[in-house]
């Protein structure tokens, strides 16, 4: 499947992050406090690129450099434009994406931002609905995540004000 196709939900996807989590949870033992279902992948009925999206909150950034995760065939790219952030993708030995790796310290804004940001549209099935409806009409462009910005941008802030008000 190409990578850049977005597909209808899969409920498979849960179970790709619940196999995943394990093996992250092995090779990072207690130094891994948790780690979240995350993206599109981590909402029942949106559409998503089949690409598994995880943030993990960590004790600590220090040495966790890609080589921690080599064994699990994760591709380490640094805070790749997120200050506080490693970022890790693993990919088929084909070349395809199969999982999105974020890892945090506590008290980073960017867990929020993720958990409020999917549970949100958790919450809220039209806004779910329409973000999927945005995401196939871009699905076949170069520049697929710019153009949906502006779109998740005002998700982002329509979830932050949700999240203030419960």
């Amino acid at each position: 499947m190409p990578a850049g196709l977005v597909v209808p939900h899969d409920p498979a996807w849960a179970s790709a992050f619940a196999i995943e989590a394990a093996a992250l949870h092995t090779e990072l033992g207690a130094r891994l406090v948790v780690l979240h279902h995350i993206g599109s992948t981590a909402v029942p009925g949106l559409c998503a690129k089949p690409i598994i999206d995880m943030l993990g909150v960590v004790t600590g950034l220090e040495g966790l450099g890609s080589d921690r995760l080599a064994a699990l065939d994760y591709e380490g790219l640094g805070a790749y434009g997120i200050e506080g952030r490693r970022y890790f993708r693993k990919s088929t030995p084909a070349g395809t994406r199969t999982h999105h790796l974020h890892i945090y310290e506590p008290g980073s804004p960017q867990i929020d931002r993720h958990l409020i940001f999917r549970d949100y549209l958790r919450a809220n099935p039209g806004r779910a609905a329409a973000y999927g409806d945005h995401k196939l009409e871009l699905a076949n462009r170069p520049d697929y995540q710019q153009a949906k910005a502006g779109f998740v941008f005002r998700l982002e802030a329509e979830a932050a004000a949700w999240a203030r008000a419960r």
